[in-house]
């Protein structure tokens, strides 16, 4: 008895605070690639890994901690520019400052407890130094392990970590190493001493994106399920003639699960590999969760509350006998108003290049229907063609657009005459779908028109 009482005693007056870095499982996940010498290793911890690497819960304050690390063995210097990783990182001693031991916390811990056994209360200054020196060893902790903005000269490493935005599922981390240019320095010098410009190497630098799973988000599509139906599935090598002939035969609306009903307008075509595709959204667009009863109480949360939830599911659509293999969405300041892009994997490859054709609507706002079973549905934009050409956009914005163009798909509807979708929602459009042949890197879009209206 004595001795509970005293453990009850003994956390209410300490702050404990207890990271370790013994145990870095994440780092079997890390990914390197090398470029021009310099080899970069990128690995991201779990919520939980993270936690017991730092001591605190840094995903319930909006961090993800990246692990990085430069090896230089170029002849340049080089520089990290952390902008380019996330425009809103966080500094180590700004991280640990979001997750300071709050001093009222701290109080409050003294509860009822405090009452009634007031001599506590007389130790209200000790809790209050005990938790000064766990912030205080938190601030060391971070700033010792964090990525700090320094020049890596040749021959030499830095690794630490960058404090980035919380992303769940799959993470893009674009690294950008800045190369100094020495040789520009030395031909200043030179021409102050009236020397003759001694020739070498123009320094280059080193752009590197990262596509990475993190294990946070249970996510509507399995890897290895999509991965097995890209392995084992019969597809069709197509030139792009003989593809915009297949394209035709592809239905142009969605259906429910029985094929009665009709849905949305099949309004896109990707081009391009999984993990091409990945990289061209995700950092963009968000991955969206499973439906569980989990999932769902989030959303009807959300919606109530009118905030904002990421990695909402998206409500099953059919095509090709079976939904769709992806779902990414864009969300705005609530769960009311996004966009939402269904994907499915079709039979045909473009070369050697799979062929997804998607859907893509644009949520904006909430109404109540009688057609599904929780009576609440979005309001869709009506204007679809709106949203398909804000792929386009989108995608070019990212540059990741080698050629696009648009194809005939299905007969045009007006806004005096539109069509209906599954919860009776109208849209118009002018009856193109767009075509759009992803780049696997950064890239000047080449347009090809390939079926323009006369």
């Amino acid at each position: 008895m004595l001795s509970t009482v005293w453990n009850v005693i003994e956390r209410l007056l300490t702050t404990p605070y207890h990271p370790t870095a013994d145990d870095q499982p994440f780092l079997s996940r890390a990914e390197t690639q090398t470029q021009a010498g310099v080899a970069v290793t990128v690995a991201i911890p779990s919520v939980r890994e993270s936690e017991k690497l730092f001591g605190v819960p840094l995903g319930h304050h909006g961090l993800q901690p990246v692990y990085l690390r430069v090896e230089n063995h170029s002849t340049t210097t080089l520089r990290f520019q952390f902008r380019t990783t996330d425009p809103r990182y966080s500094t180590p001693l700004e991280a640990a400052g979001r997750c300071h031991f709050s001093i009222l916390k701290r109080l409050s811990a003294f509860g009822l407890l405090g009452w009634l056994v007031s001599p506590l209360l007389l130790l209200i200054p000790l809790k209050l130094l005990t938790a000064q020196w766990a912030n205080a060893r938190m601030d060391d902790w971070f700033q010792t392990r964090g990525f700090h903005r320094r020049p890596i000269p040749p021959g030499e490493t830095a690794e630490g970590f960058v404090f980035t935005t919380m992303d769940a599922g799959t993470k893009i981390v674009r690294i950008y190493l800045m190369a100094l240019n020495s040789h520009a320095v030395r031909e200043v010098a030179a021409l102050e001493a009236g020397k003759a410009i001694a020739d070498g190497p123009t320094p280059v630098d080193l752009d590197l994106t990262f596509t990475l799973a993190v294990p946070n988000l249970a996510v509507d599509y399995e890897h290895q399920q999509l991965a097995q139906r890209t392995a084992s599935a019969e597809f069709e090598t197509c030139s792009v003639a003989t593809l915009l002939e297949r394209l035709k035969t592809v239905a142009s609306i969605t259906t429910n699960r029985s094929s009665r009903g009709h849905g949305d307008p099949m309004n896109l075509v990707i081009i391009g590999s999984f993990d091409t595709l990945l990289r061209a959204f995700v950092g963009r667009w968000d991955e969206t969760e499973a439906i569980t009863l989990a999932t769902c109480w989030k959303t009807v949360r959300a919606f109530l509350l009118g905030s904002e939830y990421r990695y909402s599911p998206v409500s099953p659509l059919y095509l090709f006998g079976r939904s769709q293999d992806i779902a990414l969405q864009q969300i705005r300041a609530s769960i009311n108003i996004r966009l939402h892009l269904r994907l499915w994997l079709a039979p045909y490859r473009l070369h050697d290049k799979p062929v997804w054709i998607g859907q893509i609507s644009r949520d904006i706002g909430v109404r109540f229907t009688t057609k599904v079973w929780n009576l609440t549905t979005h309001r869709i934009d009506p204007d679809v063609d709106e949203a398909r050409d804000y792929v386009l956009d989108d995608l070019l914005d990212a540059e990741r657009v080698e050629a696009a163009g648009h194809v005939d798909a299905m007969e045009p509807s007006t806004v005096t005459a539109p069509r209906h979708n599954l919860t009776g929602d109208p849209y118009y459009t002018d009856g193109f779908r767009v075509v759009i042949l992803l780049s696997d890197h950064r890239t000047r879009p080449r347009f090809v028109e390939w079926s323009p209206r006369e």
